[in-house]
């Protein structure tokens, strides 16, 4: 019993040493937008600079993916005014993919385009979607992974309280 426990906190802590994490500055690797007008045009973290980021690491066959994405763009929509942006990297290789996902679930904030995974490698994520909240100064304060109906409150919270901390 023991070696599994400390098996598994070998594991936790090994992955949560890589990561980004709280305090940390957020890595800015630009990647080409995979929709809208400025298509194929690069774009990265530095492009809303100033602004409460949500950054958010999907791909089409991600389940709880489908879930987030009404969520991600309703609060975006409802947040833009107060400097909140959502930025999407999508992992899909084959960009029809991503594209027929967008086709059933589709948004209003920037989709980049990272099939190489350097994005995902240099955040270290593990799972999907995983997402991270920058703050204004460009530091990570908190970072999620996965997504499911009860998450909606708390990152609405999270980020109502980086607003008051941080105002426009």
């Amino acid at each position: 019993m023991k070696k599994y426990f400390l098996l598994a906190s070998l594991i936790i802590f090994a992955n949560q040493t890589h990561a980004l994490d709280a305090k940390d500055k957020a890595i800015d690797i630009p990647l080409p937008q995979l929709i809208g007008s400025i298509a194929g045009k690069s774009s990265g973290l530095t492009d809303h600079k100033g602004k409460i980021i949500y950054l958010d690491f999907w791909a089409s066959w991600c389940g709880p993916c489908r879930q987030s994405f009404p969520f991600l763009n309703k609060l975006r929509n409802d947040y833009k005014e107060k400097g909140v942006e959502v930025i999407a990297i999508n992992l899909d290789v084959d960009i029809t993919e991503a594209l027929a996902f967008l086709k059933d679930f589709p948004v209003d904030y920037p989709i980049l385009l990272d099939p190489q995974g350097r994005m995902p490698s240099a955040y270290n994520v593990r799972g999907l979607p995983t997402a991270f909240l920058i703050d204004r100064k460009g530091e990570v304060f908190y970072r999620h992974l996965g997504f499911q109906e009860r998450d909606k409150n708390w990152i609405k919270a999270l980020i109502d309280q980086k607003l008051e901390e941080q105002p426009q």
